[in-house]
């Protein structure tokens, strides 16, 4: 990629576009779409996170395009002395812009300020279906530690 990438945090003005980054998603297949219709639910939803200091919603953008996103959160626990752990979500990175290095990027920066934030450990999930993410996660020193259950309450 020739074009400086810069990993900074989004802004409602980006909303749109990570949108259209999990809507082209066919293996996460969540139906995301940004419509007249669902434009209220997502930026309630992004509110809600900037609002809180332990979710922070990125994006990797180049030459003004959004080419890539993740959520990372901090949550608390008991387990390992009180243990800070740090949760990478949602991540994303444009099909057309894959095996270019910035999926390793915004991995780097999350794992950074997981370590500047105190966090003990990095966890993420992924679809098993993500064959191909398994092993960029396995490459990148991430282990399969644990099953993942889901059980959903509603349409989302």
């Amino acid at each position: 990629m020739s074009r400086e990438l810069l990993i900074r945090e989004a802004t409602a003005s980006d909303l749109e576009a990570v949108v259209a980054l999990h809507g082209a998603d066919a293996l996460g297949a969540h139906g995301d779409a940004w419509t007249p219709d669902s434009r209220t639910d997502y930026e309630r939803a992004f509110a809600a996170i900037a609002r809180h200091p332990d979710h922070t919603l990125y994006v990797a953008e180049a030459g003004g395009e959004v080419l890539g996103t993740f959520l990372l959160s901090f949550l608390p626990g008991l387990t390992g002395r009180g243990a800070l752990h740090a949760q990478l979500r949602s991540v994303q990175v444009r099909a057309d812009q894959r095996s270019g290095g910035i999926g390793a990027r915004l991995l780097a920066f999350a794992e950074a300020e997981a370590r500047r934030r105190g966090a003990a450990v990095m966890e993420l999930m992924s679809s098993m279906r993500r064959v191909d993410a398994h092993r960029f996660y396995e490459r990148h020193g991430y282990g399969k530690t644990h099953f993942g259950f889901k059980k959903r309450f509603g349409p989302a």
